[in-house]
């Protein structure tokens, strides 16, 4: 079955992945990852994307952002893409493509999504410990901690220069300190197996992430298949029906 148009929207929440070609290493050390951040701000900030929150994984990355601009989102991954690729393999003397294709992408409803997409992202590494260590070589840090999330900077033990702090984050509480607190508690709760089925399998088949009445509106603005269609066989309309 053909792969389906990426979806980008205007305004709206996306949910990018962005995999290395065969699992392959795109960020090897620090280095890279800052490498990275920094092409990401730059290209977000020209382009007209608010980023939100990533996750930047040994071999893959997730993104939360919103473009502002018709084309924004697919102009500033372009950019960030072909830039890292250059750099990565000057520096790591290799060539050829890093990534797996084109990135993925889709649209989560922001009320209640996108609190949740960003605990689930920085509490990725954590989730995946074995196979992180394994590569970085050390003892997982907490998720407030950790160089590959933006966990500190919601955190406020860290300050991540580039980062648009949304809306849902500012009403956890009147004070930094009580917005602090309160994400560190959704961060200690983490994400159940149902938050975290639903978030892997939208960023992965592009299926919107809302409600029926979100996705219905957004359905309306687009020809393109925004969810998957009930199991078995269309039921049949009269002819009469179609007159």
């Amino acid at each position: 079955m053909a792969r389906q148009p990426r979806l980008s929207l205007t305004g709206q929440l996306h949910h990018v992945l962005w995999r290395g070609n065969g699992h392959e290493v795109v960020f090897a050390d620090a280095h890279d990852r800052q490498a990275f951040t920094a092409l990401l701000v730059q290209h977000a900030l020209a382009q007209g994307v608010a980023v939100h929150a990533w996750a930047l994984m040994p071999d893959h990355i997730h993104l939360l952002a919103m473009p502002v601009r018709d084309g924004a989102l697919s102009l500033c991954m372009q950019a960030v893409g072909r830039s890292y690729v250059q750099a990565f393999n000057r520096r790591h003397g290799r060539r050829g493509t890093l990534w797996e294709g084109r990135y993925r992408s889709t649209v989560l409803e922001a009320d209640p999504w996108l609190l949740r997409a960003m605990v689930w992202m920085d509490t990725h590494p954590q989730r995946h410990g074995a196979g992180v260590a394994a590569v970085s070589g050390a003892e997982l840090p907490t998720a407030g901690a950790h160089p590959w999330v933006t966990a500190g900077h919601y955190l406020g033990v860290s300050s991540i220069k580039g980062l648009t702090v949304p809306p849902q984050y500012w009403a956890l509480g009147n004070t930094p300190f009580a917005r602090e607190a309160a994400y560190r508690t959704l961060l200690a709760h983490g994400c159940d197996a149902t938050t975290q089925a639903a978030l892997t399998d939208a960023a992965l088949k592009g299926w919107v992430l809302g409600s029926d009445a979100f996705v219905a509106g957004l359905q309306q603005g687009t020809a393109r298949r925004l969810q998957k269609g009930r199991p078995g066989r269309p039921v049949a309309v009269p002819r009469d029906a179609l007159q």
